[in-house]
């Protein structure tokens, strides 16, 4: 299954850290966005740290000015969610919350034309569950980043029960097309990344309540005799 091209528009809807990161990425791929937040004085502070960020890249030598200038223009906020009408992709990246996220989705699929994917950003919610109540299950399909999202690699493509295996495939492949490096989910509890490391982190813990050794050994020892990391992905 080919990736979204371009053309295509991408929506975002959180200009939280999450969302804006997200925003950044896909017009940097050259795609037009619609970044939405319900609090309309999100909106200017979210465009603002996407600023930030490029302007230290400028002064580092990694990006240049009429980049930057190009990159912004792609990225459009927008004062109501029907303007999200005429996205191809809609990723949500609000509060993680089932029942918030739920009655999003429900607002955008009367919205959005029936070919719309509908993405959550969600780390550990059910996208079964996500899509339960929309008449279009099998457009829903998690597609999770990671803080931050601009810098780190890895994509979790998440599908429900009902997610349409071209569904996937093409959020799969429009992630590998934003230089990401995707790899494919089923919707159970904390998906792959969190799964794993969640009893990682709590084993930890048990080593330095049982006397094991101290903060500075653990944590030397897990980051660099093989333990988990974030970044290379």
């Amino acid at each position: 299954m080919a990736a979204l091209p371009p053309t295509a528009t991408i929506g975002v809807v959180g200009a939280g850290t999450m969302g804006v990161g997200i925003a950044q990425i896909a017009a940097a791929a050259g795609h037009p966005v619609l970044l939405f937040d319900i609090r309309a004085e999100a909106l200017p502070a979210g465009l603002e740290r996407i600023r930030h960020g490029l302007e230290r890249l400028i002064d580092r030598g990694k990006l240049s000015h009429s980049t930057l200038a190009a990159l912004m223009e792609r990225i459009r906020p927008i004062q109501r969610l029907a303007e999200l009408a005429p996205a191809a992709l809609i990723i949500e990246a609000i509060v993680e919350e089932l029942p918030s996220k739920r009655r999003l989705f429900e607002q955008l699929e009367e919205i959005c034309g029936e070919q719309t994917i509908l993405a959550s950003n969600t780390s550990a919610l059910s996208i079964t569950a996500l899509a339960a109540t929309l008449r279009r299950p099998e457009r829903v399909v998690g597609m999770h980043f990671f803080n931050p999202a601009p810098i780190l690699k890895l994509v979790e493509v998440v599908s429900g029960l009902n997610t349409a295996d071209e569904v996937a495939e093409t959020v799969q492949a429009t992630a590998a097309s934003w230089g990401k490096q995707p790899v494919r989910a089923r919707s159970t509890p904390g998906f792959i990344v969190n799964r794993i490391a969640r009893p990682y982190y709590a084993e930890a813990l048990r080593l330095l309540e049982a006397g094991a050794a101290d903060v500075a050994t653990i944590d030397a020892a897990l980051r660099e005799a093989g333990g988990f990391r974030m970044g290379p992905f």
